[in-house]
């Protein structure tokens, strides 16, 4: 337990278990490196996390988090402005780019639809998408949420939001991962494979 150390390795072991996957050892164990660090190492530590909070904002097109506004994606000259990929989180931008095949931009809506944690439609960052697809300003919607229940959900209400717009939209498909066995794929994952299924 925490409560055994001094008050300023306590406090920091309770900072650092605030971290999604840190747990009461992970950060025990990072707080002791902190420790053993060389002053400048936890003073660089230190200022990182400062610049990132003073630095960083979100990017008023996309939402993306950006140290320039408009964000790389947006200002982008090579970059079909028109096709908008829309992800739940920023990280999952890094997942569609890996496939160095996608050259549209993104909306980011920080977060799903759930309403057990008291998320819902207003608290998802969805306006200024629907703005610039009023404005005429986007041809292709691709939903790109997650195929989870709150995924699903979200990329079902946003579909139901943008239809009437004069926009084509889109969801990514899902189905059986590259490299497995059918034999292992549940109910769910095979019925997506066989609806995405195209003619080769």
């Amino acid at each position: 337990m925490a409560s055994r150390y001094a008050e300023p390795m306590a406090r920091l072991i309770e900072e650092l278990k605030k971290l999604p996957g840190v747990g009461t050892r992970s950060a025990q164990r990072f707080a002791f490196h902190i420790l053993r660090s060389s002053d400048e190492d936890a003073a660089a530590l230190a200022d990182a996390v400062r610049a990132l909070k003073a630095g960083l904002r979100l990017c008023s097109t996309c939402n993306n988090v950006t140290d320039v506004d408009p964000c790389i994606y947006c200002a982008s000259p090579t970059r079909n402005q028109r096709l908008v990929c829309v992800v739940e989180e920023p990280t999952s931008i890094a997942s569609v780019e890996r496939t160095q095949g996608y050259q549209g931009v993104y909306h980011v809506l920080h977060g799903t639809l759930s309403p057990l944690h008291g998320v819902g439609p207003d608290q998802l960052r969805s306006s200024n998408l629907l703005a610039r697809v009023d404005r005429g300003e986007v041809d292709e919607v691709i939903l790109a949420t997650s195929p989870t229940l709150e995924g699903e959900a979200t990329a079902s209400w946003l579909a139901g939001a943008l239809r009437g717009r004069s926009v084509k939209i889109t969801r990514i498909a899902t189905g059986v991962p590259a490299g497995s066995d059918i034999e292992y794929a549940d109910e769910v994952t095979m019925a997506r494979a066989m609806e995405g299924r195209r003619e080769l």
